[in-house]
């Protein structure tokens, strides 16, 4: 096949998968899961064509428009599998009201200030998935709700652009830094099309409204810094990704047991301002107590689709009889944070590709262990692992849509034979990720 026949034929794959996404990112309900599901495997399929005719030499900018343009085919939608963004844009109106969004529940919000509700407030209310809950969005998050209330000028609607606008540029971001990586790591730069087509991230990112890609964008861009030996900036950019979803976090022993980062004293300082800088302007008051307490209920009260915790919480119904939900989660949190202890310590990175790959097994062990694995908290470690040549994280942003099976119905309940089959194909990934160490991966070139 000549270059200009690829071309073609790689430009009408681009725009078949233009068609689903915006079909299911616009029309399709997310109680049609048949729609959903058969929609969702050809859009895969469809990106895997469009990677399989990949050439080296294939223009990036070529890569970058098709990828741009799934993206706006969402620009107008009303994110159709997560009320989140009533949340964003509830917390984003209270501190545009002058109040701070973790003294309140939404519940007691309006009945404490009837006269200084909005008609923005009584639009959301509705939509909100946890009304009686403080919020559980850390600072840095709540920043960029606040832009988007101010934007949004009391509509809905505007506030949803606005968000879509900003995670757009952020995943403009996350191609440009591929970009640069991808070279840098001497790896083929088709691997960016497993991102930047990939239908997962574009309808969770994009689509739905979450901030995951931005916090890959700024993992990414610590990578970048510590390639270019600028530790400082490196420290910055992770503080800033804990600031803006906490979770990065857990990456703290990789730095403490790798040899160029465990003791750089700009790498550390350059963390702490940037974590300081992300919280303290709204949670160093009274209110911290509430968002630490949502965060903490949080962790103990909800489940979906989890692995190794439900598989626990049966044998606690079998000795006990009831969920032992409470006792549960301490105890994997626990073992989660001793696991990445002692893997941080064994594998003792020395490169900075291993530390990397480290990262992705940090968190790896982490969704495992979890009794809440919502979809989109894999597109971190799935973008990071892009430069590992780990496949467990692209396997499994196929298989996570057999968790919203969980929504065929007007009330969410779990089917368990959905969750075996998303599970056995990340067991089988772990199994080619992890006890084949020898075998070149399958799905990278």
């Amino acid at each position: 096949m000549n270059k200009t026949m690829m071309y073609a034929v790689q430009a009408l794959l681009v725009l078949l998968m233009l068609a689903g996404i915006y079909f299911l990112g616009n029309l399709v309900p997310r109680t049609d899961f048949q729609s959903t599901l058969g929609l969702f495997v050809l859009l895969f399929g469809l990106m895997f064509l469009v990677f399989a005719l990949a050439k080296e030499e294939t223009p990036w900018f070529f890569i970058f428009i098709a990828g741009l343009l799934l993206r706006f085919s969402l620009f107008l939608a009303i994110p159709q599998w997560s009320e989140d963004y009533a949340r964003f844009l509830w917390d984003g109106e209270v501190l545009r009201l002058g109040e701070n969004p973790y003294s309140e529940t939404p519940a007691e919000f309006l009945e404490k200030h009837p006269l200084e509700s909005s008609a923005m407030l009584d639009q959301l209310f509705p939509f909100l998935n946890s009304p009686d809950y403080y919020s559980v969005y850390p600072p840095l998050n709540q920043g960029i709700f606040w832009m988007a209330a101010k934007a949004s000028n009391g509509l809905i609607a505007n506030g949803i652009i606005s968000l879509r606008l900003l995670l757009i540029l952020g995943e403009i971001g996350v191609f440009m830094l591929f970009l640069k990586l991808l070279k840098s790591f001497q790896l083929s730069q088709k691997l960016l099309w497993l991102y930047w087509l990939n239908p997962l991230v574009i309808l969770e990112v994009t689509g739905n409204l979450h901030f995951e890609g931005l916090v890959l964008l700024l993992l990414l861009a610590t990578v970048l810094a510590l390639k270019n030996k600028q530790h400082s900036t490196a420290g910055s950019f992770w503080g800033l990704a804990i600031g803006m979803k906490l979770l990065p976090l857990i990456l703290l022993p990789a730095f403490i047991f790798h040899p160029e980062t465990k003791k750089n004293t700009l790498l550390w300082f350059g963390a702490l301002v940037a974590v300081i800088i992300s919280f303290f302007w709204l949670i160093f008051n009274t209110a911290s107590m509430n968002f630490f307490q949502s965060l903490m209920l949080y962790q103990g009260k909800f489940e979906f689709n989890a692995s190794v915790y439900y598989l626990l919480r049966e044998v606690g119904f079998w000795i006990q009889g009831y969920n032992t939900i409470g006792v549960l989660t301490k105890i994997l949190s626990l073992v989660t944070m001793v696991a990445i202890a002692f893997f941080s310590w064994k594998k003792k990175p020395q490169t900075l590709t291993e530390l990397v790959d480290l990262w992705v097994l940090i968190y790896l062990i982490y969704l495992i262990l979890q009794p809440v694995v919502h979809p989109w908290y894999l597109i971190p470690a799935f973008g990071l692992s892009l430069l590992t040549g780990r496949n467990t994280f692209l396997i499994w942003t196929f298989a996570a849509i057999f968790s919203y099976r969980a929504y065929g119905n007007e009330i969410v309940v779990e089917n368990q034979l959905f969750l075996l089959i998303e599970y056995c194909l990340v067991l089988a990934g772990i199994y080619l990720d992890y006890f084949l160490p020898k075998r070149k991966p399958n799905l990278t070139p």
